[in-house]
């Protein structure tokens, strides 16, 4: 009896400590000092991404007065050709930041965009095309773009790889869910962001079950943030990700103990 007493024991806490708890996977859960359907104020206000080596640049130039001449610098191709400046087709039209932090425009040449928001290259572009090209009538417009906002997701999630999403902005959780979402058995408890930044590179941590977590500087990713998100210890007992698959596993488990056991003691007796 002392026996199968212990052996029940054992089954009891296998079965406790194989089962994923609904707190380590359900998204953005209220804190006991959040009141329900209360207003959160999310922190969209990001420091403005400065571009980094071989980051995917869209370049577009407009000009009514003067559409010849605008011909000379969109390399890209016309508006009926927009397609070609999305998705894969950007990749040899665009203007790719190259390992100097450079990239070259026609007729411009060399200029230094590493450093830089797209704003300000987009201020710099406009600046040297009305001083050395177009007259201040032209109605000169010019757009600069990423090409989508590229991150990478590894780890315990349904889709690794590098993913892009055509926005300029994405919570993590969009990120995550563009990706193919995170299975029972990842821990959003203690999502991982590898950031690079000038000086190198950072990792930040984010506990995405917490609503808190909206407050963070690091809620929305960056272009070529790396996603990584660890598995759960459940997973490395292999008893199932579930509680009717733990029970399962482990009720087979048990029985063969408890049938053991007996065949000892009667074969004792």
């Amino acid at each position: 009896m002392r026996k199968l007493l212990g052996v029940l024991v054992l089954f009891l806490l296998l079965i406790a400590s194989s089962c994923v708890p609904t707190s380590k996977i359900t998204y953005l859960q209220e804190s006991n000092n959040t009141a329900n359907d209360s207003l959160i104020v999310i922190r969209k206000i990001q420091p403005p991404y400065r571009l980094q080596i071989n980051d995917i640049l869209s370049i577009q130039i407009k000009a009514p007065i003067d559409p010849d001449l605008v011909k000379m610098f969109n390399v890209q191709g016309d508006e009926g050709n927009i397609r070609s400046t999305q998705g894969a087709g950007l990749y040899f039209t665009g203007y790719t930041v190259d390992q100097h932090g450079d990239i070259r425009v026609p007729q411009l040449g060399k200029i230094k965009a590493i450093g830089m928001t797209v704003e300000e290259l987009r201020e710099l572009i406009e600046k040297r095309l009305l001083t050395e090209y177009f007259k201040e009538n032209a109605n000169l417009f010019v757009t600069v773009k990423l090409d989508g906002l590229r991150y990478t997701m590894v780890g315990e999630v349904n889709g690794t790889g590098q993913k892009n999403i055509y926005r300029d902005q994405v919570s993590i959780i969009e990120a995550i869910a563009d990706g193919g979402g995170v299975p029972i058995t990842g821990d959003l408890t203690a999502v991982k962001i590898v950031r690079q930044y000038p000086d190198g590179v950072k990792t930040h941590e984010l506990d995405l079950t917490s609503i808190d977590v909206v407050y963070s500087p690091y809620y929305y990713i960056q272009p070529n943030d790396m996603i990584v998100v660890n598995p759960l210890p459940q997973k490395a007992l292999g008893t199932g990700t579930t509680g009717l698959s733990s029970f399962t596993t482990i009720l087979s488990v048990f029985t063969a103990l408890v049938g053991t056991v007996l065949l000892i003691n009667n074969i004792s007796n």
